[in-house]
């Protein structure tokens, strides 16, 4: 069965931390599209949306320490990205929780639009930022120490 979310190296932006990352989110998306089409009991749901919005807030921490690290000039934006991201999955949880919506398409069309294009488009504006920083990085023996962390 084909799902609204699988991994493939088009996401990938060639970082292994991140994509490592990554693949976690890809992973809970798959688990929670598998646990809507078993149509398992609504505490099954609850708690894959409950890891899924704390891996959103651990995973956009890790990337905007990354980008003050390099003193990406798209922080701030990219932080507001994530804070409205934050925002909906905090929304939808809302909804689920108050009898409001069902999960189901909306939360599932969330996640593929919030993984796609928030890889696809917003990450690769500061991947390839990082990817410079590194390679200068291994040019000046203390800034390397950065990356060895």
């Amino acid at each position: 069965m084909k799902h609204l979310i699988e991994w493939s190296d088009a996401l990938n932006v060639g970082i292994d931390d991140i994509d490592h990352r990554r693949k976690l989110f890809v992973g809970m998306a798959y688990e929670m599209h598998e646990a809507i089409q078993a149509h398992q009991s609504g505490e099954v749901v609850d708690d894959v949306l409950a890891r899924l919005s704390d891996y959103t807030r651990v995973h956009f921490a890790a990337e905007e320490d990354l980008m003050r690290a390099i003193e990406y000039r798209g922080y701030k934006a990219h932080k507001d990205e994530h804070q409205d991201l934050i925002r909906s999955v905090g929304e939808l949880q809302r909804k689920v929780a108050a009898g409001k919506a069902t999960i189901g398409f909306e939360l599932m069309h969330f996640l593929k639009v919030c993984l796609t294009d928030h890889i696809m488009w917003s990450d690769q504006q500061y991947v390839e930022c990082v990817i410079d920083a590194r390679g200068k990085a291994n040019k000046k023996p203390r800034a390397g120490r950065l990356w060895q962390r």
